[in-house]
């Protein structure tokens, strides 16, 4: 083989190469905003949109302000950060997990702002972000209306009350937690930012099993579904971006209710 026809080939082999691997990369939900989602969330680290990450949801959000949102991402194995985010909210990221000890896979409330893609990152422990998404359209308004609990008269004596049930799922245990909390996004004008920061799941050793960051965008007085390992008791600690503490002690025994701070 000549050296000019081995460059040919070797140019043709790299074409092909750059064209399978743009393929590979196109968003599947072609939005506008996903490079700047890439760059501005993922800190433009390596990422490969995966099927394994599946995303439920409805496809119109009958309510703005409370989406349900599932998100699963056991089919990759180890998952180090988990990630949601609606990329055409003002807002975009919903909420971030660190598994630890827990299934990487969440159910959550969020506010939509318009018709969006919603997303879930996984991140392996290679450092690869594994993407999956859904579009869902809204007639929007969620991220810019006034919560409704605020309006009530002892919203401030129930800051934070939690209510919660943890029961067995074949090998595993699934918690429903509860929490008391405006989660005002601060677009409301005279309404300044006020939401539940982070979250932390340990285990009755003090353990963690999982901790959660939270953002505006998660839907008031949140409801979290999260299965954890086999376990009868554990703790729920926390913040709000105030510092109000939320607390409560979660058991199989309390058939429903977890706790009060």
């Amino acid at each position: 083989m000549s050296f000019r026809l081995a460059c040919v080939l070797y140019l043709l082999l790299g074409l092909a190469t750059g064209i399978s691997s743009a393929e590979e990369n196109h968003d599947p939900l072609d939005s506008v905003m996903w490079l700047e989602m890439h760059k501005r969330l993922l800190n433009s680290e390596p990422v490969v949109f995966d099927d394994r990450v599946d995303v439920f949801a409805p496809a119109v959000a009958e309510d703005s302000l409370n989406l349900p949102v599932w998100v699963d991402a056991t089919a990759l194995g180890k998952v180090q950060r988990l990630m949601i985010f609606a990329e055409l909210n003002p807002i975009p990221k919903v909420l971030e997990m660190e598994p630890v000890k827990a299934a990487p896979r969440i159910g959550v409330r969020i506010k939509l702002q318009q018709a969006t893609p919603v997303r879930a990152a996984a991140q392996t422990e290679d450092g690869v972000w594994h993407v999956g998404g859904i579009l869902v359209d809204a007639a929007g308004g969620g991220c810019t209306a006034p919560s409704l609990g605020s309006g009530s008269s002892d919203w401030a004596d129930r800051l934070g009350e939690v209510s919660a049930r943890l029961w067995s799922r074949q090998d595993y245990t699934r918690l429903r937690a509860h929490i008391i909390h405006p989660m005002d996004t601060g677009l409301v004008a005279g309404i300044p930012a006020f939401y539940i920061e982070q979250l932390e799941l340990l285990d009755i050793g003090g353990d963690l099993i999982s901790r959660i960051s939270l953002y505006e965008p998660v839907g008031e007085n949140p409801l979290l579904t999260l299965d954890l390992p086999k376990l009868n008791q554990l703790t729920l600690e926390g913040r709000d971006n105030n510092g109000n503490p939320v607390a409560a002690l979660i058991s199989r025994e309390s058939d429903g209710e977890g706790g009060i701070k």
